[in-house]
């Protein structure tokens, strides 16, 4: 039996121009098939198909069509954010080039656990780092000069701020968030064996600064505060700059959670509404989300290098002292983990295609197409608005309908495959949510949207919930 071609090495590009082929191929009869933003039928047949399709999958004796079965099938059966319907979750159409880029960083496989598995990589992620680092808190000179750590998304970086905190603080630290707080800052205070995390109402959707200062006057440091711009209910922004003065007053450290609303940095017109986020002392992005990249893309930024300190590792065979000190970097200072993709490869690509101006357009165009959306709402007589959109996300429900009813609308256009919505539970009500992250989604699209969600709604009885 001959060895399988490689993805890199001499023969690389030869051996994956005709799979390339194939898998473009497959992506688009997939596509075609399912005809929509999710597969019909919903879980159990969406399973049967695979189950079918897929037979055995460790046969004795390979199946050499399996590339071309295995991915029809995979797009046949995706959840694709690039149709216009599809607007569920924080969840991007990645951009091509982004892709392409990420390919690859598969082709070559660098680990960015040493520099001689990822000479090349390592520097260019000092390059992107360093550059998002400054676009949160400026430039500045000097040994402080800010940084940021490329990690999987925002749970891995407030897991991350947690450490941090923990550890500059000598090892203690209590953790107060607010009510709309992203579920895995309480579940980072659980991993890091902290104190359960001290709630703080948020009754209008954001962190309420007053009840804030009443609770770090009676809490005994040290603290954290984590404040979050861009909740993943309603797209809402804490008000950062009181929230970062009460925790100057207090001494209490800040950490800002802008998983979403981080790429409202790019934009002229948006980024006023991350005014204060320069004050956190450690910031969390995430770009595929409002970055349209490929999973996974997420940062932490950190406005005193110093506080990295506290990741220091040595492992002989990965950063021995002499060849640290004959100039190989460091690596794994660089993250909690230790195998870690090159990711950063599509994040300088995206930033240098695009540019500034490019990613702002884009930005720009989402939080446009929200604003268009909530408007077909607020003028239809037979929809209920939450309230205006600050992000991208617009919080819908039909008039006068129960939660019950609204529920079943969301599930019975997933069963059919024809919209993907959200839900969620704001001021004691069920909420549809439409969470626009397509650039390309126009007007026809958002009309067509409403009208699913209308039609599916007459023809649901009231209080009957189909499978």
């Amino acid at each position: 039996m001959s060895t399988p071609p490689l993805a890199s090495g001499p023969e690389g590009p030869r051996a994956l121009r005709p799979l390339l082929d194939t898998v473009l191929e497959a992506l688009d009869t997939g596509a075609r098939v399912r005809g929509g933003p999710l597969p019909p039928g919903g879980p159990e047949a969406v399973a049967a198909r695979v189950r079918e399709t897929a037979g055995e999958i460790l046969p004795d004796q390979g199946d050499p069509h399996a590339l071309r079965t295995l991915v029809h099938l995979f797009a046949e059966g995706a959840a694709d954010p690039a149709h216009p319907l599809c607007a569920a979750h924080l969840h991007c159409p990645p951009l091509a080039v982004a892709t392409a880029a990420d390919l690859a960083a598969s082709a070559l496989n660098p680990s960015l656990d040493s520099w001689d598995q990822a000479p090349a990589a390592s520097e260019l992620e000092t390059l992107v780092t360093g550059a998002l680092a400054r676009e949160i808190y400026g430039c500045q000179e000097g040994s402080d000069t800010p940084d940021s750590l490329v990690t999987t998304g925002g749970t891995e970086s407030n897991q991350l701020a947690l450490l941090l905190a923990r550890e500059a603080y000598g090892g203690h630290v209590r953790l107060v968030c607010g009510a709309n707080a992203h579920h895995s800052l309480t579940r980072a205070a659980w991993l890091l064996g902290l104190p359960a995390p001290v709630v703080v109402p948020a009754p209008a959707g954001t962190l309420d600064p007053a009840a804030l200062d009443k609770t770090l006057t009676r809490l005994p440091g040290p603290l954290l505060v984590a404040a979050t711009a861009g909740t993943t209910d309603a797209g809402l922004i804490d008000p950062l700059p009181e929230i970062a003065d009460h925790c100057a007053a207090h001494g209490a450290r800040l950490h800002i959670d802008a998983a979403y609303g981080g790429g409202l940095l790019f934009s002229t017109r948006h980024r006023t509404a991350l005014t204060g986020l320069d004050a956190a002392d450690t910031v969390t992005l995430d770009l595929h989300k409002l970055g349209w990249q490929p999973i996974a893309a997420g940062l932490l930024a950190v406005k005193n290098p110093r506080d990295l300190t506290a990741l220091r590792q040595r492992a002989d065979y990965l950063n021995a002292a002499d060849d640290t000190e004959a100039g190989l970097p460091d690596l794994l200072g660089r993250s909690l983990r230790t195998t870690r993709r090159p990711d950063v490869l599509k994040l300088a690509v995206t930033l240098k295609t695009l540019g500034r101006v490019g990613i702002g357009t884009l930005v720009d165009q989402v939080c446009a197409r929200a604003r268009e959306f909530a408007a077909l709402v607020r003028d239809h007589p037979g929809f209920e608005l939450h309230a205006p959109p600050v992000i991208s996300t617009v919080l819908f429900r039909p008039a006068d309908a129960t939660d019950t009813t609204v529920a079943a609308v969301r599930r019975a256009l997933l069963t059919d495959g024809r919209a993907v919505l959200g839900r969620t539970c704001l001021d004691g009500r069920l909420w549809l949510k439409a969470t626009l992250l397509n650039p390309a989604t126009g007007p026809d699209d958002l009309a067509a949207l409403l009208h699913l969600v209308a039609a599916r709604r007459a023809t649901l009885v009231e209080g009957h919930t189909p499978r």
